[in-house]
């Protein structure tokens, strides 16, 4: 078995700017500026994984965890600070509602665009569009520009052209909270069926019996580290008596 995501020794740091009162920053002024008035966050620290193709493997934590870090890390939105992150095969997925998309274009249009920006030719998004459209259910508002869709409409594109795109890699952070319930369903359907075909998800959910069917293995994050990685059931109950 080949492996699908290396990742090792991924550190991650944001900077929270916080606003002061008029008397702190008039002491921060008088003292040269010296010091700072914002102070970090360690998103990710030293996080070590290896997926392996095939695996079907759910991220999970509180709140400010990381998980949704590592995430965007994996999908290459996020570079580390330190440490690499390595992918093999296509990798596609949802990690916000309609990123890659442009809101001044039709439903039409963003599938080509956002297409091309998961990897596929124009040969390819040609050949599956009938297709994207259809499993999307959005019919007669493919022609609209998506400013006007809703979130719901927005997530059945997105959703529909990722599939679509025949990842080797494919990740999904929330996104299915999104919708009515017959897509949603219709959206586990489909993550089930790449997962019968031996692709590599990686998920991250609050709903924890829907990561418990879709999933095998579970990392559980705090404050940026891990702290178990194993059989999602076990994983799942170790957080449910957090």
């Amino acid at each position: 078995m080949s492996t699908a995501i290396e990742i090792r020794d991924v550190n991650k740091q944001f900077v929270l700017r916080h606003t002061r009162s008029m008397k702190e920053a008039f002491v921060w002024l008088m003292k040269g500026r010296k010091g700072d008035l914002s102070e970090r966050f360690h998103a990710l620290s030293d996080v070590s994984l290896t997926i392996q193709e095939g695996e079907t493997v759910a991220l999970l934590g509180f709140n400010g965890s990381g998980k949704s870090t590592l995430l965007k890390h994996i999908s290459g939105v996020m570079r580390p600070d330190t440490g690499s992150v390595h992918t093999r095969g296509r990798v596609a997925g949802l990690i916000e509602v309609g990123a890659g998309f442009h809101p001044d274009l039709s439903g039409r249009d963003n599938v080509y665009l956002n297409g091309a920006i998961l990897g596929m030719e124009r040969a390819e998004i040609e050949e599956r569009f009938d297709s994207i459209v259809e499993f999307s259910e959005i019919g007669q508002f493919i022609d609209t520009e998506v400013k006007f869709y809703s979130s719901g409409m927005y997530l059945r594109l997105a959703f529909s052209v990722a599939v679509h795109t025949d990842p080797e890699v494919f990740l999904i952070d929330e996104i299915l909270a999104v919708g009515d319930e017959p897509f949603q369903k219709k959206c586990l359907a489909k993550i089930a069926e790449l997962a019968a075909e031996g692709k590599t998800l990686v998920v991250v959910s609050h709903d924890l019996d829907m990561v418990a069917r879709i999933c095998d293995r579970g990392v559980l994050l705090d404050h940026g580290k891990i702290l178990m990685d194993g059989p999602v059931d076990e994983v799942v109950e170790r957080l449910r008596a957090s």
